[in-house]
C-alpha cells in the first residue's frame, strides 16, 4: 500500500514539473508582457513654431470672358470642343457668311458710286479730285454730304464690321469652356456661345477675422489645397478689402499660378502661416485628454507620468503648448514626451521605448 502512494507521487510530480519549467522558459511570453505599451517618444525644445490660419475659398481665372455671335445665323464652322487649348487671335467658330458678303459687296458698290459723284462735283467746281489738299475743308465736307460719301462709308464700315463678327476668334490664349452649340445649329444674337479661360493664373477670394488681418500683408505668401487633389502651390495676397463686414470678416484675395492641375471654380483651402518662436512644440498624437483635461505623458525611466497642459497654438500637425502649474503640471526644454501609445496609458504606465 505504501508503494502504492509512493508511484502516485511520482507520476503526479513528473506530470507538473516540465510544464512549469516551459513557462519559465517561454522569452515570448515575458517579451509580450514587457511590450504591452509600446511607445515613441520626442526630447522636448523651444523652437519656430509655424502658426496657420485657415479660410476656404474658390479659384477663378483673373482672364475669362463669355464669347458670343453678334448675329443671328447658321454654325458653319466649329473646330474646337470643350477643354480644347487656343491661342489668341485663333478662330473659334464661323457663321455662315453669304448675306453678309452680299451685303458688304453691295455697300462697296454704293461707296464706289459715291466718290465717282464727288469727283464729278469737285471737277464742276474747277478742283483736281485727287489733291484733296487743294479743296477748301467746308467745300468739300458739303461735297461728301451732297453726294452720299460720308453715308456710303457709314454702310460699308457696318457691312465690313457685321462681315468680321460672323467669325469668332479668341482674344486671348485660353481653354474652351461651356461649349453647348454643334455644328449647323442656328445661332441667335448674344447668347453665350462659349466661355474662354486663361488657366495660367487663378484668383482666389477668401475671409479672415478682424482679429487676424495683422496676419495680412500684401504680396504675402499662401498656401493653396485644393480639396480634390492631393497637392499644394503656392501663391501672393494680391488685394485686401479695406471693409470690415457685419459678420466680422474681412475678404482677401490671392493670386496663384497654375503648374497644370488647378480649374476653374475648384474650392480650396488657403493656408497663411506666421511663425512664433520660442515654442513647446508637440505632435497633435502627444495631446490626449484625461477627465476632460488636455494631458501629455512624460517618460522617465521606463514609467509614463501625465501632465496637465493648455495648447497655446495649433497648426494642421502640431501644438504649440504649456504647463498649467495650477494643476500640478510641469513641462520643460528637454523633457522626454511621448507622442504615440499614448491613447490608453494611465498615470505611472510602464512602458517601453519601441
Amino acid at each position: 500500500m505504501k508503494l502504492f502512494y509512493i508511484l502516485i507521487f511520482v507520476v503526479i510530480t513528473w506530470g507538473c514539473s516540465p510544464k512549469q519549467d516551459k513557462d519559465n522558459e517561454n522569452p515570448d511570453k515575458r517579451q509580450y508582457t514587457e511590450e504591452r505599451n509600446p511607445v515613441d517618444i520626442i526630447i522636448l525644445e523651444r523652437t519656430i513654431f509655424k502658426k496657420e490660419m485657415v479660410s476656404n475659398g474658390k479659384l477663378k481665372a483673373v482672364r475669362k470672358s463669355v464669347l458670343k455671335f453678334r448675329l443671328a445665323e447658321e454654325l458653319e464652322y466649329l473646330p474646337v470642343n470643350n477643354g480644347d487649348r487656343v491661342i489668341k487671335g485663333q478662330v473659334i467658330a464661323r457663321l455662315q457668311q453669304f448675306d453678309q458678303k452680299q451685303k458688304l459687296s453691295q455697300a462697296q458698290i454704293h461707296l464706289d458710286k459715291a466718290h465717282l459723284e464727288l469727283q464729278d462735283e469737285l471737277i464742276g467746281r474747277g478742283y483736281f479730285p485727287n489733291d484733296s489738299l487743294e479743296v477748301p475743308e467746308n467745300i468739300l465736307n458739303a461735297a461728301r454730304m451732297r453726294t452720299g460719301v460720308a453715308s456710303a462709308e457709314n454702310e460699308m464700315e457696318t457691312a465690313r464690321f457685321n462681315y468680321e463678327s460672323a467669325i469668332l476668334q479668341a482674344p486671348f490664349s485660353g481653354k474652351i469652356a461651356n461649349l453647348q452649340y454643334k455644328i449647323y445649329e442656328k445661332i441667335s444674337p448674344g447668347d453665350d456661345f462659349c466661355t474662354l479661360i486663361d488657366d495660367s493664373e487663378f484668383e482666389v477670394e477668401f475671409s479672415v477675422l478682424e482679429t487676424e488681418l495683422q496676419e495680412i500683408s500684401l504680396n504675402k505668401e499662401v498656401k493653396i489645397i485644393p480639396f480634390a487633389i492631393d497637392t499644394l502651390v503656392k501663391g501672393r495676397v494680391s488685394e485686401i478689402n479695406p471693409v470690415v463686414e457685419e459678420s466680422g470678416l474681412i475678404k482677401v484675395k490671392a493670386v496663384v499660378r497654375n503648374p497644370g492641375m488647378l480649374m476653374e471654380g475648384m474650392n480650396v483651402k488657403v493656408l497663411v502661416e506666421n511663425e512664433a518662436p520660442g515654442q513647446l512644440v508637440v505632435p497633435k498624437s502627444a495631446i490626449v485628454l484625461r477627465q476632460n483635461q488636455e494631458v501629455l505623458f512624460k517618460y522617465t525611466g521606463g514609467i509614463a507620468f501625465w501632465t496637465y497642459v493648455q495648447t497655446v497654438l495649433e497648426n494642421s500637425d502640431s501644438y504649440a503648448v504649456r504647463a498649467q502649474p495650477e494643476k500640478g503640471g510641469t513641462l520643460e526644454p528637454g523633457d522626454t514626451v511621448i507622442v504615440s501609445g499614448n491613447l490608453n496609458l494611465a498615470h505611472e504606465s510602464d512602458v517601453v521605448i519601441k
